[in-house]
């Protein structure tokens, strides 16, 4: 129903309107009495051998909802009873922010992907905690994905981060830092080894001190840019694990442009979707080579089908992630993953998805 009768009503708005209108709806659905725990048990995965235990916390499901989509953690009721594994929301900065000027999203469906510069647009960290303080219950793992203000510069971006902790650490089940979005000025610089090394020891090392504090303890990761040369990579990877990260997110939206035919390519800003399910699955796989599995690794980009996610888990993944997918396949799109990955399961007779991680080599 979503392809035939609701995707082609959404694709007649702008995409930054369309994105609105149905996060606004599941937002309304999110407070439907009983209907996101009903919806739930409906959707949520059953198959044992989906699941996994990764920093304590139960996975129902690899399939996890990207960052970028619900923002302001609006509707997290709602994702959860579409039958995600875990959740993702942010990107969140400290002061709320506009974000750049409009248009700033746009499709391109004959390349099944999607261009943004939106520039973490949200209502800051303070709205997200009061909402996430408000759920009472969670079906699902909640991440926070955190950044820096547009007006904060690098020299002092450190501080942003660790505002954002102190106001999240209570409600977040885990922080990602994104120093890898290209629609911030000068954020990207912040994956050099040094630079970026310095900023992760400083988030770790704020967590800690919130453990102290009888605070929750979420562990830290790291969301790298698919961008970086193959020796800057090894050295960001290298020194996110020395300052002490506890996983890897790969990767963010790529400035790349080959392949595409879309007139929409010549837009400015982050290319998610279809052209990126080979270069994250590679980088995937580069960095379980580097890491040799001392941490998790969850994958993103370009997420469409079971054999796109089976392929993420054998290149070295535990987790994935989508967002793009779920603009053009809608929300049956979670459900069609985790039957057809079980189903995969069964055909190469694998009890539990944890043995199949890292497995092409």
């Amino acid at each position: 129903m979503y392809r035939r009768l609701a995707r082609p009503l959404l694709f007649r708005l702008d995409a930054e309107d369309a994105h609105h209108l149905t996060i606004r709806a599941l937002e309304a659905a999110s407070r439907v009495p009983a209907w996101p725990a009903l919806a739930r048990r409906l959707s949520a995965p059953t198959d044992a051998r989906l699941s996994q235990t990764l920093w304590g916390q139960s996975f129902a499901s690899p399939v996890g909802l990207a960052a970028g989509l619900d923002k302001n953690g609006v509707a997290v009721p709602a994702f959860a009873a579409l039958g995600f594994g875990f959740l993702e929301v942010g990107t969140v900065t400290p002061l709320p922010q506009s974000g750049n000027d409009r248009p700033r999203l746009f499709r391109l469906p004959s390349d099944q992907a999607l261009i943004n510069r939106m520039g973490f647009n949200n209502e800051g960290a303070a709205a997200l905690h009061a909402r996430l303080a408000a759920l009472r219950t969670r079906d699902v793992p909640v991440w926070v994905n955190i950044g820096r203000n547009k007006a904060t510069g690098n020299d002092e971006a450190t501080l942003d981060y660790l505002k954002c902790v102190r106001a999240l650490q209570g409600v977040a089940d885990a922080f990602v830092v994104n120093v890898s979005s290209p629609n911030t000025p000068g954020l990207r610089a912040l994956q050099a080894a040094d630079e970026l090394g310095a900023l992760v020891r400083a988030v770790v090392q704020e967590v800690e001190a919130g453990r102290v504090a009888a605070l929750r303890a979420p562990p830290v990761l790291v969301k790298l840019a698919p961008d970086l040369h193959p020796a800057d990579f090894e050295a960001s990877v290298g020194a996110t694990l020395e300052a002490g990260a506890q996983g890897l997110i790969l990767s963010n939206t790529t400035l790349s442009r080959e392949g595409l035919g879309h007139p929409h390519r010549e837009q400015a800003g982050g290319l998610s979707g279809q052209p990126l399910t080979l270069r994250s699955t590679g980088l995937v796989r580069d960095a379980y080579r580097l890491t040799r599995g001392r941490v998790p690794i969850v994958g993103v980009g370009g997420v469409f089908t079971p054999e796109n996610v089976y392929a993420k888990l054998r290149a070295g993944a535990n987790l994935v992630e989508v967002y793009t997918a779920l603009v053009y396949g809608g929300p049956g799109l979670v459900r069609g993953l985790n039957r057809g990955l079980s189903r995969m399961l069964e055909r190469d007779g694998v009890r539990n998805i944890a043995e199949l991680i890292g497995t092409d080599g």
